[in-house]
């Protein structure tokens, strides 16, 4: 994003998946100090300047532990906060760490973890040191069509996880935006493989530093995302303690014959082709379930809508019943309306949240 001045070019960036703001001097285009320290791990917006004024300037910012603030300032003076949006869970203590996992062919993934932690865990640290207070950990992630997971407040988290003593996790998988174009169409199509290697090292990382045990981690996704939890489930269940799969693509060797399944040819592939088909049936979940005698999993939620006209509801009706069939511990929720959305109302998104958190919080301990 850009914003003039009256004197000044503001450039907002994205810089490991925070926000950094960029002040040039108009004519001679030097940087310079403009505001001071912005928050850390946020995600800021410029709301409004008075460009043929002066070098008044308006900003918002948020993150997971902050609501919706406004600063006011000129380019070249500190901020000032003017007002804030209510807080909506209880933040007091907690921070958010940035750490980084290194995927298998060696590009390093960054996640964010929110939480209350121990004062004797390092913040900073390069290498797999404990932390003396596991906790629940409940991972989301997306890793697909360029979509960017910036920082955001989250009053729903806040309440239902946070405040209770669990951490959370946004992992920043390829197939996202975050680091450009590429980031995405790295991963698109055969080499698909990549985000589902990315997310099982932040989950290895989860571990390893100590963040929690095996037993305490879980996932959650939605529409790709459950896609991609689902994946988890099938193909290296071994990592987690309890997966939540929302609105998911399942069965990716016929997903481009179901609702609009067809116009993401561009991010799987065609089923069709048999070069691209070998590639999918590497993860396609519905043909990778197999009987708990042979691999345990752990248990799963899968909730859909009956309504969903973009995931066609067959996908997670298909990947429920032959989890069941198969003997392997699965829970299932259908909404009657909501869209792909999975929720028509502020009611229906308060029982669908609630019936998850519960059911996280009971499964994961």
């Amino acid at each position: 994003q850009l914003a003039w001045t009256k004197n000044f070019l503001v450039l907002t960036l994205l810089e490991d998946v925070a926000t950094k703001l960029v002040v040039l001097r108009e004519g001679s285009w030097e940087p310079v100090e403009a505001f001071g320290e912005l928050p850390a791990q946020a995600t800021v917006s410029v709301i409004d300047t008075a460009s043929e004024r002066d070098d008044e300037i308006w900003l918002v910012s948020t993150s997971a532990t902050q609501p919706a603030t406004l600063w006011y300032g000129q380019v070249g003076n500190p901020l000032t906060e003017v007002r804030r949006a209510p807080a909506l869970f209880d933040s007091e203590g907690m921070e958010t760490r940035q750490h980084w996992a290194t995927s298998a062919d060696g590009t390093r993934i960054p996640y964010r973890i929110t939480g209350r932690f121990d004062a004797g865990a390092s913040a900073e640290t390069t290498t797999a040191t404990p932390t003396p207070n596991p906790a629940p950990t409940l991972v989301h992630a997306y890793g697909g069509f360029e979509v960017s997971l910036v920082p955001q407040y989250s009053a729903i988290r806040g309440l239902t996880w946070l405040e209770r003593g669990g951490y959370f996790v946004e992992a920043n998988l390829r197939g996202g935006g975050e680091f450009g174009p590429t980031w995405h169409s790295s991963v698109v199509k055969t080499e698909r493989m990549r985000v589902y290697e990315d997310h099982q090292a932040v989950l290895r990382d989860l571990v390893e530093r100590g963040y929690c045990t095996r037993e305490q981690l879980g996932v959650r996704g939605g529409s790709n995302g459950g896609l991609l939890t689902a994946v988890c489930l099938t193909s290296y269940p071994e990592l987690v303690g309890a997966v939540v799969s929302q609105v998911p693509l399942a069965d990716m060797m016929r997903y481009h014959k179901l609702s609009a399944g067809a116009s993401w040819m561009a991010e799987y592939g065609n089923p069709d082709d048999p070069t691209e088909r070998a590639a999918i049936a590497q993860y396609s979940p519905v043909q990778r379930v197999v009987k708990r005698e042979q691999r345990a999993y752990p248990p799963a939620l899968i909730t859909t809508s009956t309504r969903d006209d973009r995931v066609h509801p067959a996908h997670a009706r298909s990947l429920a019943w032959l989890l069941e069939e198969a003997g392997q511990p699965v829970d299932y929720h259908e909404n009657t309306e909501g869209g792909h959305a999975g929720a028509a109302d502020n009611s229906q998104v308060a029982f669908v949240e609630a019936l998850i958190s519960t059911w996280l919080w009971n499964k994961l301990k």
